[in-house]
């Protein structure tokens, strides 16, 4: 019985429900209330008797599933189509378009012209009038980003780049064009729009011609409050209307927008929803049908299915879902003509009126390292999990570069991608991320990313009369105004910029809300170097920058600069000289230098000067009047292509090309290249007119431009590993620069932009330096590292030790070092190859180390070395030392083989040997890289080393340095000739150099690279390296060097320095104080050596030498030390440290130094003494929120803070310490904590001290509860918390001000309920709505208490549904209850929301027009309620299906209802009218028992007999109609008791409605308009198929497609086995049904059955017509092989797949069709298939190829006049008139019978007389009489 207790949820007694017993299926019909109940299957709902009619049904449908594998791929564009419906969530908001975000990643957008009627009709008259409306409202102030909308596509179109954009329109009349007036029911949820507002309310555009839809003010009054928005809606604004009143069948609706009646709309089976008016936005109960791997597919509203794609399945429960689950869903899109239903399941979606959630701002544009496949799809993309968790997912185009390059195999799950977040799909909640590396890589993403003065490159992609248009990424565009074109006024900018030149702009303004981006390309401002100035504030006095003139007048110059910033230079300030006319001086648009004399912000003044102080007045002039010729036209860092115009002792003159060679510029020697040898061969292999591309501009000092060719510096530049002014400096960075001076005292070192520092000779080298020119030469390329800064003096100290600069990979950075050089070298070769005297270069360019070459001696030296002369060596020095003559005695004269080892180019010499072991000739060995071989060292340049291998024999270069600053080597360091070494392979291919390029392996000891730890800190920069003979205890005087935050730097004497740190200068250290700035640079200071730091290095000795130490003195100057014993030995060492933190123990406190606050970690770092260093976690440094928010702020580096120890962490090096004590997080105590997750009508979860958690309930987090308790919770706030319980590691904390500062004595409003006892009958409460049930609405009154209210204590009205409930009383929602009994042992409470209980409205507002409860209507209701029940009761033991037990006993026997009875039961019946019983139902209704409903109140007009289907009663009386509706409305008209003679006249009233009633249903003009009507019809003509197709149609309409097809088949079993046509139109027509709403295996049984019973020809042919309709071309395909295979001899089926084949455009598969149907079909058939073949051509093919079938059948069958005629018919109907004639003059020369010549040439008369002329006409009379007269000559003779 569970359904007749959701069927009729009030009053009566529960009911058990039997067990075996299947309820009757015609109760669900009946179902007066139309609650369905969520959990019943279509299995329980079947009726015992139809069961063997399901059966077969069934048992189809389950096989059927089980083939059936849903295959769900998101929507892609493709699938797109107009009238499509979708749920949209707007994004922007332009003046012009609203960009809607749609699902699955899509976006379109709306015109502002498909608003709606009413807004386009403002929007026409403002443009007619020609001057603002004021009543029209902009886009912007009726639309927000985040507002979901349903919306229509109108379009998709494309564009010239291929893209598509899809046009949306959000009018209603487009979006509800399914929606009739009569379909319009209350309840439905429509999106509407204002479209005039009335004294009353609004009236509201729903689209829905004939319908007035009218929204009463007090409906609108909260949302209004809500959206704050102004006092009132504006037109066209888009609204979520909920129905609350249908009148006049449709033609007037009153409609509600409150917020809780939206968010709680639900659409339901009694809605009347078909597939043709379904809307997107609707929430509906879904039952999951099927779970495949990427959906789910699911049923709703009874009988419609839909699919839900992976990206809306609800994340919490991701792939939880399980068959016959029943869950809310929201409607995401319906296809126009397939129909298919996308629904989602994510939460946001399920309240209509909410809105998605949006991504946080820092996270759009974030590159993820890590981002794992989770799935991959061929036609859409990938989706990823992100490092935060969250799902992403990208395009198909995002995944790679081009299409070519994608790998389908790195997508497989699992798999690790690096992406960037590109853009946020609002409907799926998801990130949108790329994969491509230009993507991840750009600088620019998004306009937020582009700053005001931000120098950009981009392309033209317009010119347009008030600028160009420039292109800077692909979602990037930015304007130059025609005024920025150029320094000058440009009158023809389309002769200077082309569209697709890159050019480089600088951003005057930017307006990333507006998508606005205004550029410049004026040189003088984009090369500026002075600071931008784009704000008030920033304007400073005396400050100078550039602006450019926007007008000039009498009174002087405006100027403007970035962000729309603007001046005024007065007359007097423009130049020394007085100028009188400044408007003829100065023009619009110049490029000015100005000083800032005064600003007031507030009023956004400014007054300027062209008089700088700093500079004579003529040079201001030169820069007003652009006349210079040489401007600096290149910003440093700018790579250009120059050609050698000169060559200077120096250096090189050059023109840079770009600008046709008017700059000049200059390279210096010394900046051709990274290597000093390579400088000079460069220098001296170059000619004049020679082209050097990739030269960067280094600096642009006077009237000369200096040109850098070093590769190390442009990569600095252009990998922005660059500072470009001191203020960006910051010690500990690497820098690469180039040696500026070399001084005794140290090396001046200069980067680009022109910053300069110095390496004292103490930090020049890790060896020691006794020279500084033995060192380093001026010019050199070196990598520097910042020690320190005195920004006063704005010096800088460089350290340029090869330990401190090196990466520690020496390996990798020598190979890149040789690996450049070697590059270089080959750049110089090719320059040689084509330079002057060819034999000689030739000659140098041909030899290559390994080369061996036949020469002659020419001469032996006395020290053993040899000369050779030869053919291949012309006007070259050949050599061969001593060593590489080997063992051989050889004279002048002597012909040898030799082998080069090196080619000097600058000196043109060459290096031979002729020892036997190199030129031995080996098989060569497959080397690997990386692998280690011993080599001897064969010759030594002076960049590398060229070595041989010893297994080998092949030669192999090896760097000499290691580093760019590795220079310089002590002779015992020095590599020699034959010596041997280990050498490690890195490249094993013999390249153009004749070698292969190697390393020196381990054994190479030249440099050592030294590992610092974390204790050592910048304290050594100026150490000098001491071997000092101090003990632990010496007092030592000494002067103070510096001062650090933690340290102070102490010189002991000339040499030794020695290092105080902050713990060791006072006794009692006053925490906050700063005690290391109590000394003071050159203060003298006695102090006491307590330790040593050790630095282990290798300065003085070779490295054979061992190892020494040298330790700087630890001092203390504390006065307790200095006097006292020294006790702890400090030492900085590793070990050491772990053994004294053990001596601190947990709780000690201890005094200790900030060094920093760590933002990455959220952490303070601090020093405890000299070793031993501490942290402060985040929560841990005060119990005060303001500090906790901005900690950095909070503490200074050097400040004495006092903290207490709480353990070591993880890897013991460090002690972590507390600021607020040791956090017990014990019962009611106070601590601070970190919001970290926020859940909605739930709390919040707080991170605590100590690495907790706790939780707060939505009821501790204020004394007063609000409406949206969570709204002022955010991740990452700090709050204090106050601890209400900690148990087994739970943590449950509080907010309320009464907890935290109990002393305050704030108001209460809403007091504590902890336990039951706190709560007292009578008491009123407040508390949040939990849930709804079907028992009650449960109230939560804290965490641990909820309440319940029954329904009839909800409101005084009476309420049919309880969606209606959940509509007001949304969960979370603020209520005030009254306390209407409690009960201590079964912890029940029972409250009451009723006004005349809590003195607040109602919760179900009076407009809704619900009927109240009331004794009298409860006294008939309860009468008459039990009438029926017992009715029904009988009705149903009439059928046999008996209950085993009634407990209901009859008080009286009533007669059921008679055959003939009209099966309309009378309200009231005479004779059961007594007077006990209604005393007794007096009784019965006060003493209502508390969790019994309230009884019905029922009107006329419904059945409760099951024998009978409910009908719709046809309108008859209007009036009487009307008048009931008035009474129903009047509650005080029922409360008179009625008069005998009023129950008389009711009585009649009611006959009389009955009489008309039957009248009615003998009307024969009368449409059918129930299931009964047509029941009748079908019985009176059984045999007619076109009634039972409209009986099909009727339940169709109903969208009850199990019944249509019961009455199919209970068609296919009444109509006559004779009548064969009538038959197959029901067969027809279910193959139909089961195309549109079964599926492929339901569709192919009843085929089958259909072939069976009729004959199979024409249902192939019906089916095969039913699939092309509903375009399922691959079935149509598949069915009509099918049919050739089994009917080949009929001719039909080959004409009619050859029409389906034509319609789909096949024309080849035609042809080829045409030659199988001739193979198949008897010879006889062939001349009439193929003109039917050629008719078909000529309709939907080629008629090119039609004309050759009719030629080539005519050719061979020329007397078939029947062709002639189709032929002819067909060419007049689309040839042309020549063509026709051509054919009527060959048919009337053939000789054919007269009787066919008589018929022919009458048409060729007919013809001509249509559309030929009069002559025409003649001739073809003469024609016809001389062919007469040629057959009667012929018959003469």
């Amino acid at each position: 019985m569970a359904s007749m207790e959701e069927n009729f949820p009030r009053g009566g007694i529960q009911k058990k429900p039997t067990e075996g017993k299947t309820p009757n299926s015609k109760l669900e019909r009946d179902n007066l209330f139309d609650i369905h109940h969520e959990e019943q299957s279509q299995k329980r709902k079947r009726s015992q008797r139809d069961q063997g009619k399901q059966k077969k049904f069934k048992a189809d449908k389950t096989a059927a599933a089980k083939d059936n594998v849903v295959n769900i791929e998101p929507l892609t564009i493709e699938a797109l189509c107009e009238g499509m419906l979708l749920l949209g969530c707007i994004k922007e908001v332009s003046d012009y378009e609203l960009v809607i975000s749609l699902p699955n990643g899509l976006s379109g957008f709306v015109p502002v012209t498909q608003i709606s009627d009413a807004y386009s009709k403002m929007l026409s008259k403002q443009v007619a009038q020609g001057e603002l409306l004021e009543d029209l409202n902009t886009l912007s102030d009726m639309y927000s980003p985040g507002t979901l909308v349903r919306c229509i596509v109108t379009s998709v179109e494309k564009s010239a780049d291929g893209r598509r954009s899809i046009k949306l329109s959000i009018n209603p009349k487009k979006v509800n064009k399914g929606l009739n007036a009569s379909a319009l029911t209350s309840g439905m949820l429509l999106s509407g729009f204002v479209s005039s507002v009335e004294d009353h309310g609004y009236l509201i555009d729903i689209g829905v011609s004939g319908t007035h839809a009218f929204l009463p003010h007090q409906k609108a009054q909260n949302y209004i409050k809500a959206v704050k928005r102004g006092p009132d809606l504006k037109i066209g604004q888009n609204l979520n209307c909920v129905i609350v009143e249908v009148k006049n069948e449709g033609r007037v609706v009153r409609l509600s927008v409150d917020r809780s009646e939206v968010a709680a709309s639900l659409a339901t089976e009694r809605q009347n929803w078909t597939l043709s008016n379904l809307l997107p936005g609707l929430v509906v109960k879904a039952q999951v049908q099927k779970v495949a791997p990427l959906g789910i597919k699911v049923s709703f509203l009874s009988s419609f299915t839909g699919i839900v794609d992976f990206m809306h399945m609800d994340p919490e429960k991701s792939m939880n879902y399980s068959p016959d689950q029943v869950m809310k869903a929201c409607i995401l899109s319906i296809h126009p003509t397939s129909k298919v239903v996308r629904l989602t399941l994510r939460q946001s979606f399920l309240h209509p009126g909410g809105s998605p959630n949006q991504l946080s701002n820092d996270r759009m544009g974030a590159v993820v390292e890590d981002s794992t496949v989770k799935a991959f799809y061929k036609q859409f993309g990938a989706v990823f999990e992100l490092d935060d968790g969250t799902l992403a997912f990208a395009r198909l185009k995002h995944l790679s570069k081009t299409r070519k390059s994608f790998k389908p195999g790195a997508f497989k799950t699992g798999c690790k991608h690096k992406c960037r977040i590109i853009d946020y799909s609002l409907m799926d909640e998801m990130c949108i991320v790329s994969l491509k590396y230009q993507i991840i890589e750009a600088r620019f993403l998004q306009y937020q990313d582009i700053h005001t003065g931000d120098v950009v490159q981009g392309k033209v992609f317009a010119l347009k009369p008030i600028g160009m248009q420039v292109k800077v990424t692909d979602g990037i565009k930015g304007l130059v105004p025609s005024m920025h074109l150029a320094d000058v006024i440009l009158k023809q900018p389309e002769k200077k910029y082309n569209i697709g030149d890159e050019v480089r702009c600088r951003v005057l303004e930017c307006n990333p809300a507006g998508k606005k981006l205004i550029l410049t390309l004026k040189k003088s401002l984009v090369q500026s170097k002075l600071p931008v100035l784009f704000n008030y504030e920033d304007a400073k006095p005396g400050l100078i920058t550039h602006g450019f003139v926007v007008c000039a007048r009498e009174f002087g110059c405006i100027v403007k600069f970035y962000n729309d910033v603007k001046g005024l230079v007065p007359k007097n300030e423009l130049s020394s000289e007085p100028i009188s006319c400044p408007d003829k001086v100065f023009h619009e648009g110049q490029v000015v230098k100005v000083m800032v004399l005064k600003c007031e912000p507030h009023q956004e003044r400014l007054l300027l000067s062209f008089r700088l102080s700093s500079k004579p007045a003529p040079e201001d002039k030169k820069e007003c009047t652009p006349k210079k010729k040489q401007e600096v036209k290149y910003q440093i860092g700018e790579v250009v292509d120059v050609k050698v115009l000169k060559k200077k002792d120096n250096g090189l003159e050059v023109s840079v090309l770009e600008d046709e060679g008017n700059v000049i510029a200059s390279i210096p020697t010394v900046h051709l290249s990274d290597f000093v040898a390579n400088c000079k061969l460069l220098w001296h292999c170059l000619q004049e007119g020679d082209v050097l591309p990739r030269v960067m501009c280094l600096s642009d000092k006077g009237e000369h431009i200096i040109l850098s060719r070093k590769s190390a510096v442009i990569s600095a530049v252009q990998e922005e590993q660059v500072v470009r002014n001191f203020s960006e400096i910051q010690p500990g960075m690497l820098l690469t620069g180039y040696v500026r001076n070399v001084m005794p005292f140290g090396v001046f070192v200069e980067f680009p932009f022109g910053v300069t520092g110095l390496a004292p000779k103490v930090s020049m080298s890790d060896k020691f330096v006794t020279d500084t020119k033995d060192h380093f030469v001026v010019g050199q390329t070196v990598i520097a590292k910042v020690m320190s800064i005195d920004e006063e003096k704005q010096r800088v100290l460089l350290n340029l030790k090869v330990s401190e600069c090196s990466s520690g990979d020496s390996a990798a950075e020598s190979f890149a070092l040789l690996n450049q050089y070697f590059k270089e070298v080959k750049e110089i070769r090719n320059l040689l190859r084509r330079t002057g005297e060819p034999s000689r270069a030739q000659g140098l360019c041909e030899l290559v180390p390994g080369k061996e070459l036949q020469l002659v001696v020419q001469d032996v030296k006395e020290d053993g070395s040899a000369l050779f002369s030869g053919s291949c060596v012309t006007g070259l020095t050949v050599t061969a030392t001593r060593y590489h003559l080997g063992d051989k005695n050889i004279v002048p004269g002597d012909k040898t083989k030799a082998l080069v080892l090196h080619v000097d180019a600058l000196t043109s010499k060459v290096y031979v040997s002729l020892r036997e072991e190199l030129l031995k000739r080996r098989a060569k060995q497959q080397l690997t890289e990386n692998s280690q071989h011993p080599a001897i060292v064969q010759h030594i340049a002076e960049e590398f080393a060229i070595v041989s291998f010893l297994e080998t024999g092949q030669l192999a270069a090896i760097p000499i340095a290691s580093h760019f600053n590795d220079t310089f080597r002590f002779d015992s360091e020095k590599l020699k000739v034959g010596q041997t070494i280990s050498a490690t392979l890195k490249l094993v291919k013999v390249n153009d150099h004749g070698v292969l390029l190697a390393v020196q392996g381990p054994a190479k000891k030249n440099v050592f690279i030294r590992v610092r730890n974390e204790s050592e800190t910048a304290l050594e920069e100026m150490l000098a390296a001491v071997k000092h003979s101090l003990s632990l205890g010496d007092v030592v005087t000494g002067t103070v060097k510096s001062v650090k935050p933690t340290h102070v730097t102490v010189a002991i004497d000339d040499k030794l320095t020695g290092s105080i740190h902050a713990s060791r200068i006072l006794d009692e250290v006053p925490i906050g104080s700063f005690p290391t700035y109590t000394l003071k640079a050159g203060q003298k200071v006695t102090a006491r050596v307590i330790g040593g730091r050790d630095v282990n290095t290798h300065r003085y000795l070779p490295i054979t030498h061992p190892h020494f130490t040298r330790s700087i003195p630890e001092l203390s100057i504390r006065p307790s030390e200095i006097e006292g014993k020294v006790t702890a030995m400090l030492n900085l060492k590793e070990d050491s440290t772990l053994k004294t933190l053990g001596l601190y123990s947990v709780g000690q406190t201890v005094t200790c130094f900030v060094k920093k606050y760590n933002i990455l970690k959220n952490w303070l770092e601090v020093e405890v003494t000299p070793d031993i260093r501490g942290r402060v976690p985040h929560l841990l440094l005060s119990l005060n929120t303001k500090v906790l928010k901005h900690p950095e702020k909070s503490f200074k580096n050097g400040q004495a803070i006092s903290a207490t120890v709480t353990g070591t962490d993880v890897t013991e090096t460090n002690l972590c310490l507390s600021l607020t004590g040791i956090q017990s997080l014990e019962q009611d105590t106070i601590t601070v904590g970190m919001v970290t997750k926020v859940t909605p009508h739930i709390g919040l979860t707080v991170a605590l001290p100590g690495g907790k958690t706790g939780k707060v309930s939505i009821f501790h987090l204020n004394d007063t509860y609000t409406e949206n308790p969570l709204g002022d919770f955010k991740v990452g706030k700090i709050v204090r918390c106050y601890i209400l319980s900690n148990e087994n590691g739970k943590i449950q904390l509080s907010l309320r001000q009464s907890r935290l500062n109990p002393k305050s004595n704030s108001k209460v409003g809403d007091i504590e309920i902890t336990c039951i006892k706190d709560v007292k009958k009578g008491q009123l409460v407040r508390g949040y709505v939990k849930s709804i049930t079907p028992s009650g609405v449960f109230f939560g009154l804290s965490t641990s208490l909820l309440g319940r209210i029954l329904f009839q204590n909800v409101s005084p009205y009476f309420v049919q549904k309880q969606s209606l409930y959940e509509k007001h009383l949304p969960e979370g929602k603020l209520l005030t209850a009254k306390v209407l009994g409690v009960n201590g042992k079964e912890k029940h409470i029972e409250l009451s929301l009723l006004p005349e209980d809590t003195g607040m409205p109602s919760v179900l507002p009076e407009s809704l027009g619900l009927p109240r409860y009331d004794a009298e209507e409860e006294k008939r209701e309860a009468d008459d309620r039990k009438k029926r029940e017992e009715l029904k009761l009988k009705t149903k033991r009439r059928r046999g299906n008996s209950e085993s037990e009634q407990e209901v006993k009859p008080k009286k026997k009533i007669c059921p209802a008679d055959e003939n009875d009209s099966g309309i039961e009378v309200y009231y019946r005479e004779e059961e009218d007594d007077d006990q019983q209604e005393e007794a139902a007096k009784k019965k209704s006060k003493i209502r028992k508390p969790g019994e409903a309230p009884r019905l109140q029922v009107s006329v007009g419904f059945t409760w007999d099951e024998d009978m289907n409910a009908m719709d009663i046809p309108v008859l009386n209007q009036k009487e109609e009307s008048s009931e509706s008035e009474e129903e409305e009047d509650p005080q008209s029922k409360l008179k008791k009625q008069t005998k003679k009023e129950k008389e006249l009711e009585k009649q009233k009611k006959e009389k409605e009955l009489c008309k009633l039957e009248a009615a249903l003998m009307d024969p003009s009368r449409q059918p308009q129930s299931a009964d009507d047509f029941d009748r019809l079908v019985l009176s003509s059984p045999n007619s198929s076109i009634l039972w197709l409209q009986y099909m149609a009727f339940h169709l309409q109903a969208t009850e497609i199990e019944k249509a097809r019961a009455v199919a088949e209970r068609a296919l079993k009444t109509i006559c086995f004779r009548e064969e046509q009538e038959k197959l139109n029901v067969w027809v027509a279910l193959l139909n049904l089961e195309n549109m709403y079964g599926t492929e295996e339901t569709l192919m049984k009843v085929f089958e059955r259909a072939v069976q019973y009729n004959e199979p020809l024409k249902v192939f042919q019906h089916l095969c017509d039913i699939y092309a309709n509903s375009e399922k071309y691959k079935q149509a395909e598949e069915l009509y092989h099918t049919m050739l295979k089994r009917f080949r001899q009929e001719k039909s089926v080959w004409l009619k797949y050859a029409s389906f084949l034509l319609k789909q455009g096949q024309t080849e598969a035609t042809h080829r069709l045409l030659e199988r149907a001739l193979k198949a079909l008897p010879t006889k058939e062939h001349v009439d298939v193929i003109s039917r073949f050629a008719q078909l051509e000529f309709r939907f093919g080629d008629p090119e190829h039609a004309k050759a079938l009719f030629e080539s059948t005519l050719n061979s069958y020329p007397k078939r006049t029947d062709i002639w005629s189709i032929y002819m018919d067909i060419m007049i109907k689309y040839g042309s008139q020549k063509e026709v004639r051509d054919i009527f003059e060959r048919v009337i020369h053939l000789s054919l019978a007269p009787k066919k010549m008589k018929f022919f040439f009458k048409r060729y008369l007919d013809y001509e007389k249509k559309f030929g002329t009069t002559e025409s006409v003649l001739s073809v009379k003469r024609a016809a009489l001389e062919y007469v007269e040629t057959k009667s000559s012929l018959a003469d003779t």
